[in-house]
């Protein structure tokens, strides 16, 4: 019962995205609206563990932040351990183990939170993970969580496709575009690739979110032409018809 109340609370957050291409994995999340004298480098949802491995996540934003300070705490002491860094899915592995033993712990509750853990394997492939609060942990192509996630992830199912470059992350753009207003205001864009972590400046969003509604305008300008064509075709048939 306890998480299905976790579930409830990350449904209710706020929406993020992951796309996974051949060459990076991108993390497209809703931005809140923040207050005039608010500074909005705290309300991040997008935050990075490693060199190679960031988080995005839906929820409680102060259960994130435990559990991605433990998350960082954990990366640090495999390194120190081990003299290397931690893979992707060892640290998704922890985060959904932590999650997990929250769901069964006396006096305590589960970690409101799902996330979206994207890095790259140490044989340089892109990885995309997801946990949910019950702990469970599973990789994909591309994923959504927060508010609406059903319908972004339906999406992504039909549009999906390799991609590479400014491509995945217009993809993974246009996925938050079908519920968030286009400005860079309500969008934080991160890239993962094999240079790092990477996020995006307001510019540049707005940029390409401009790039995609002309896109956007254009098909629909040819869907319109091609339909008036065909609409013509056949009326120029039926009146040959009956003639």
């Amino acid at each position: 019962m306890k998480v299905e109340y976790a579930m409830e609370a990350v449904r209710k957050g706020t929406l993020a995205v992951g796309v996974c291409g051949k060459d990076s994995v991108v993390l497209c999340v809703e931005k809140k609206s923040v207050a005039k004298l608010q500074d909005p480098r705290t309300l991040r949802k997008i935050q990075k563990i490693e060199d190679n491995v960031c988080v995005a996540f839906a929820g409680l934003t102060a259960d994130a932040r435990i559990l991605i300070n433990r998350a960082r705490l954990e990366a640090q002491r495999h390194k120190l351990t081990l003299e290397d860094v931690a893979t992707v899915e060892y640290i998704t592995r922890y985060i959904g183990s932590v999650q997990q033993k929250y769901t069964q712990s006396g006096g305590v509750r589960p970690f409101g939170i799902s996330t979206l853990v994207a890095g790259f394997s140490p044989e340089e492939q892109p990885q995309l993970y997801h946990t949910d609060p019950s702990g469970t942990i599973s990789e994909w192509k591309a994923n959504a969580t927060g508010r609406n996630a059903k319908a972004v992830r339906e999406w992504l199912e039909k549009q999906y496709a390799d991609t590479s470059g400014l491509e995945t992350v217009k993809l993974a753009l246009r996925a938050v575009l079908e519920l968030v207003e286009p400005s860079s205001k309500n969008i934080e864009v991160a890239i993962v690739d094999r240079k790092g972590l990477r996020i995006m400046p307001s510019d540049d969003i707005d940029e390409i979110v401009k790039l995609i509604e002309d896109e956007k305008e254009y098909a629909d300008k040819q869907r319109k032409t091609s339909a008036r064509q065909q609409a013509m075709e056949a009326h120029a048939t039926a009146k040959t018809e009956i003639c």
